[in-house]
């Protein structure tokens, strides 16, 4: 959304009392301090021109990012390893990335 309003050149002050919400909630959603609920999406879309959902679809995408990077690795931990199990391989050179 904040980049959409620097495209526009659209100050986040006055957008967001144009809209007839407080500018801060606006400002700690662009910051991702708050998530963005439908009914204000809605108006920012309306407000835009933008098509109905974008900005709801964006959140989500937005949400499950924010999860994944609390989400354990899958990657194992190979300095479990006994060094003897490869012994003709540098166990620092194995890709983890499965």
């Amino acid at each position: 959304m904040e980049r959409e309003l620097k495209r526009r050149a659209i100050k986040k002050r006055p957008f967001a009392l144009s809209i007839h919400e407080y500018p801060q909630p606006l400002n700690a959603i662009t910051k991702g301090r708050r998530n963005l609920n439908t009914a204000l999406s809605l108006k920012i879309e309306d407000k835009l021109g933008l098509e109905e959902g974008t900005l709801a679809v964006l959140q989500t995408y937005f949400d499950i990012q924010k999860v994944k990077s609390t989400l354990p690795s899958k990657n194992p931990n190979l300095s479990m390893l006994r060094k003897s199990l490869f012994w003709d391989t540098d166990i620092h050179l194995v890709d983890n990335n499965l």
